[in-house]
């Protein structure tokens, strides 16, 4: 949606988990935001009033700001296609995909993007059928089978009673998604599966029958999978053979990371930023985040926001020194010394 003047505010509209039906049908529908900035003076001459509005419009702006379309992103989105299309004919023994890697590597993001494209694109292809696309959904933590096919259950918004079985559910699940048409399954969260355990390898044979009961291509993502007992033993044998897999990681400090950082400063709405010099920091930005994507557009954000609520409406290398990041990266990567690679000045 763009804002102009003199309307600045934006719907308060809670965002839903993309775990049920309709959260995720709100996240495929919802077009990126966009705001466009005041004229110098047009900004100048807000009321109080106003200028509270339009700074929480911007606010509101940065605090979801754009999805970076990141190599990681673009070749889970290419894989996840291809298997779709592999798949489309198959009766048995379908291709999966696995999305592996440590935490906050975007894996996430890439499937939930995978989902959201290849929805988009089914509903282009048959805009006048009813269908389910996609389901996304998570492993349960110290789950079993009852809690995997509940989640299915959940997702699809079906009324549980204590007296359904899990088999009762899974085949309700499976019928209804064959009937849906659902030809793509994300299941988040993977790690959770662990053959080392009794009730891993219960709720790994239950994923199996949904693989086999549901004509769809299933994308798993999970934190490090193939360390973590996923494919252990017969079944986890069985998962590696039936799955290509896609490792996430940190970025390397290359033009890569500079362009990522070009398109978060190009969707930045401050008055006073000069342009060009987010990239110029690169270095420094690397330093502060290893390389994560995640702590990036995080820093970025919060830098952006705060230069909002100060008034300083840059975002300047003290007040990005100001900002810390998630623990883990802090820990490993500590912030340069004051003044050490200052490319962004601090004068207003």
């Amino acid at each position: 949606m763009v804002v102009n003047f003199p309307e600045f505010g934006m719907a308060d509209e809670r965002r839903l988990p993309t775990t049920t039906l309709e959260g995720w049908r709100r996240f495929v529908n919802a077009d990126p935001l966009t705001f466009d900035l005041l004229s110098e003076d047009g900004w100048q001459a807000l009321e109080p009033s106003a200028r509270h509005e339009y700074d929480e419009a911007r606010v509101n702006y940065h605090s979801e700001l754009i999805v970076v379309e990141t190599p990681t992103i673009r070749a889970v989105t290419h894989q996840g296609r291809l298997l779709t299309l592999v798949n489309r004919r198959e009766i048995s023994a379908r291709r999966g995909l696995i999305v592996s890697g440590p935490w906050a590597t975007g894996k996430s993001t890439a499937i939930k993007q995978l989902g959201r494209i290849h929805e988009l694109r089914v509903r282009q292809r048959f805009p006048d059928h009813d269908r389910i696309p996609v389901v996304y959904v998570s492993a349960p933590p110290n789950g079993s089978p009852r809690k995997l096919a509940t989640r299915f259950a959940h997702f699809l918004g079906l009324p549980l009673k204590s007296r359904h079985n899990e088999m009762d559910i899974a085949d309700t699940v499976c019928q209804l998604l064959t009937d849906a048409r659902c030809d793509l399954v994300c299941v988040d969260e993977i790690h959770n599966i662990n053959m080392a355990t009794s009730t891993g390898k219960d709720m790994s044979d239950h994923l199996k029958y949904f693989t086999e009961h549901i004509p769809a291509t299933f994308v798993y993502a999970g934190i490090n999978v193939e360390r973590e007992g996923l494919f252990s033993g017969v079944r986890g044998r069985q998962i590696a053979a039936r799955c290509v897999m896609r490792a996430t990681g940190n970025f390397p400090d290359t033009a890569e990371w500079q362009s990522m950082i070009a398109t978060m400063e190009h969707a930045l709405r401050l008055h006073r930023h000069p342009s060009g010099s987010l990239p110029g920091q690169a270095k420094y930005l690397y330093q502060r985040t290893g390389g994560s994507i995640s702590s990036l557009s995080h820093l970025i954000r919060a830098a952006a926001i705060s230069a909002i609520i100060d008034g300083s409406e840059r975002i300047s290398r003290r007040l990005l020194d100001s900002v810390p990041v998630d623990h883990s990266t802090q820990s490993d990567n500590p912030a340069p010394a004051d003044g050490e690679d200052d490319g962004i000045g601090d004068a207003a």
